[in-house]
């Protein structure tokens, strides 16, 4: 079945409240999408949503890219060759995560929905479900535990909490979730970098018996062999974030033991093919696997999910960002009942255009 036509936009949404994380705020996000048509009739959808401060792409480049002369020479080409397709995207574009995501994901729902069969189960899928965490962020303690509230009202068991601006202040509030909400929640860290290795220690030290689950990203990248100077233990309790870019990082962090958990995003590795390969190497190397985002469109978020239940690794799953838009293109794709997230069985990955 041919490519008859593609098609790329971009478009900026805003977001139902603003957050904060340890160097940033973020009030909207800008969204590149991409069609990929086939002869029957038949469009897969992509998108694109990168991080410009953890990759270096911003989505407008990323537009630029699936507007180009390269994309349009797909016309004409098997969708049946669709892993063909993504290998020379991947040559093209080096470097560029939300460029090679997007196409990626379109090719991937045009091929399920041509085939007549999910992602999830073109790859084997391994769970039906799992729970989700929310994110609250950097907030003062009263406005963490209101936000907390109103997601224990919604059914929501796991929180994600942002820190690393000030680790006293984030101390207070693990501390204060725990006394607060007892076993109700399970609570997961992401200090995105803002931690030295002494304020590390300092955290890991306070938050020993408040169940925390995991913590990700902590010190900055580069710093990464700083680590090493915990033990095993608190290593397995750190999850390589925006360290863990491509399969080669998660080689060379599998080597040393550094991570006991891999968070992969499509919007950092460039879509399903390479968070694959990242998964390989994580099952081989004994490492759970936690499944993260950017502010996303319901698209990609989707396609996450279903390449995340392929993985027998996965443990762990952070895929609220399309809850944040305050609009998006498609619908469904998943269902959430009481914090767990369920894909459906429909081909390709199962959303619908508005």
């Amino acid at each position: 079945m041919k490519i008859v036509a593609i098609r790329a936009s971009i478009q900026h949404m805003a977001l139902t409240k603003p957050y904060t994380i340890a160097y940033n705020t973020f009030t909207d996000v800008s969204i590149a999408f991409l069609e990929i048509e086939l002869a029957n009739g038949i469009i897969g959808y992509g998108s694109g949503s990168p991080a410009e401060e953890v990759v270096g792409e911003t989505t407008a480049t990323t537009v630029t890219n699936l507007q180009s002369a390269y994309l349009q020479s797909f016309v004409g080409k098997d969708i049946r060759h669709f892993q063909q397709l993504i290998f020379e995207a991947n040559s093209k574009f080096p470097h560029l995560p939300g460029t090679l995501a997007a196409i990626d994901i379109a090719l991937h729902d045009a091929f399920g929905k041509w085939m007549g069969i999910s992602i999830a189960h073109f790859y084997g899928q391994k769970m039906e479900s799992l729970p989700t965490s929310v994110t609250i962020g950097v907030k003062n303690l009263a406005d963490t535990l209101d936000e907390a509230e109103s997601y224990k009202s919604m059914g929501f068991r796991v929180l994600k909490v942002k820190t690393g601006l000030e680790v006293n202040e984030d101390i207070e509030r693990v501390i204060a979730l725990k006394k607060n909400f007892g076993d109700y929640f399970t609570i997961r860290v992401d200090a995105n970098q803002g931690y030295d290795l002494s304020s590390l220690k300092q955290f890991l030290h306070a938050i020993k018996n408040q169940g925390v689950e995991l913590i990700e990203q902590p010190l900055k990248v580069g710093e990464e062999a700083a680590l090493l100077s915990l033990g095993l233990e608190e290593r397995k309790l750190i999850c390589g974030d925006e360290s863990l870019k491509n399969a080669h990082a998660a080689l060379n962090f599998a080597a040393t033991n550094t991570y006991g958990i891999y968070n992969i995003k499509l919007m950092k590795c460039g879509g399903i093919m390479g968070a694959k390969e990242i998964a390989t190497i994580a099952q081989n190397g004994n490492i759970d696997l936690f499944w993260g985002c950017n502010d996303e469109s319901i698209i990609s978020i989707t396609a996450a999910l279903h390449v995340a239940y392929s993985c027998p690794n996965t443990k762990y799953i952070d895929l609220d960002g399309s809850l944040d838009l305050a609009e998006d293109i498609v619908s469904g794709g998943f269902e959430i009942k009481d914090g767990y997230m369920k894909i459906n069985a429909q081909p390709g990955f199962g959303f619908n255009k508005l």
